[in-house]
């Protein structure tokens, strides 16, 4: 294909036409590549905060703190400033250099993964803009997706700060916002890229009464993820740890005992539990019909068959939380339940994206 244009002679010129589809393809890799680093990052992130690590470097350098210390003075120093923190004082006092460290990496992980995904996003972004790749209407959708980027680091430092002074753990509500912001960039991203894909003759006009319940079922998973972060915040997971009864009863006494009640739903543990049980429920219902309900509308189509698969992982997932909880919430369970969060919000974003148009080609 070749497109018309003039020399600086002002002769006609013929000019190949960009191959959009090649394209396309490349923008995807790159994106999917950003996306299962993001997914890594909420994972580590979890890893941080099961291992109390998320105070360990009390600093924001986000140039400099690339390097971590070397030799055992910079170590000294390093965990010296860890010492004038409440949680060191108060948790953590009587720990060792070696100790300190353990829980140091877990930190410094999360932050230099953070930077890695600022790279592999910015270069390849800026490559591609200045080679002509990106379609111009990406170009600002691609941009706010850095710059939400940039800010979620910001969010993380303001997370942070809260557990320096006053408290020994980060505040739940920046826990849960910090978490929430990291999901949003996901979503955003598999939204763009499924955008992106070669059309395949999907039968949307069939698919189009299941929007409004795979739009429902988005905000569920967004909730129910906003409340894991509160229950990470306030380590719920560590109390009540039966299943399907809590405290006993299918609903516990006390729950929403705070005064005002709103209160409950974000400090007290037993009511952040509670609603998390609650809003999984949900969720599993949600997708059971959903499911039901693209058979029954749309069969043999990709949408009824993406809708199986979202059951398929929720109920997955449901059952990764219940073992979670009853094992009181070990290490490698607690990691796979936040991974399978992750996926579960891919897919259900993947699936909703592509009952849509694809994105038009343009210039």
């Amino acid at each position: 294909m070749t497109t018309d244009g003039l020399a600086t002679n002002g002769t006609l010129r013929r000019t190949p036409a960009r191959d959009r589809a090649r394209d396309r393809s490349l923008i995807r890799i790159w994106l999917g590549a950003v996306i299962l680093m993001v997914i890594a990052m909420i994972v580590v992130g979890g890893a941080t905060r099961l291992t109390g690590s998320g105070l360990s470097i009390t600093e924001w350098k986000p140039i400099h703190g690339v390097i971590p210390p070397i030799g055992e003075v910079e170590w000294q120093e390093e965990f010296a400033k860890y010492q004038q923190i409440p949680q060191y004082q108060i948790v953590n006092k009587g720990m060792t250099v070696d100790e300190f460290k353990q829980i140091f990496w877990w930190e410094w992980g999360h932050r230099l993964l953070g930077r890695l995904i600022g790279v592999v996003f910015f270069v390849p972004f800026l490559l591609l803009w200045i080679t002509g790749r990106i379609e111009r209407p990406l170009i600002p959708r691609l941009g706010g997706l850095f710059l939400l980027g940039g800010l979620q680091g910001a969010i993380g430092w303001w997370m942070v700060t809260s557990g320096l002074a006053d408290r020994i753990s980060v505040s739940q509500y920046r826990l849960a916002i910090h978490l929430l912001i990291a999901c949003f960039i996901l979503a955003a991203a598999v939204w763009i890229s499924r955008g992106l894909a070669p059309d395949r003759g999907e039968d949307r006009k069939a698919a189009a009464p299941l929007k409004g319940m795979a739009n429902f079922i988005i905000v569920v998973v967004f909730l129910q993820i906003f409340l894991g972060g509160l229950v990470a915040g306030l380590k719920a997971g560590m109390i009540y740890n039966t299943w399907p009864l809590m405290d006993g009863n299918l609903i516990p006494s006390g729950v929403y005992a705070y005064d005002p009640a709103w209160r409950s739903v974000f400090e007290d543990a037993m009511t952040v539990q509670f609603d998390h049980r609650l809003v999984a429920y949900l969720l599993v219902v949600a997708v059971l019909i959903h499911a039901f309900q693209a058979f029954k509308l749309a069969p043999r189509s990709r949408a009824a068959r993406s809708a199986r698969h979202l059951a398929v992982l929720v109920l997955a997932q449901a059952g990764i939380g219940i073992a979670t909880l009853i094992a009181v919430v070990p290490l490698d369970l607690a990691l796979l339940h936040q991974f399978g969060a992750a996926i579960v919000l891919w897919a259900a974003v993947a699936h909703r994206r592509a009952m849509n148009e694809p994105t038009p080609v343009t210039a």
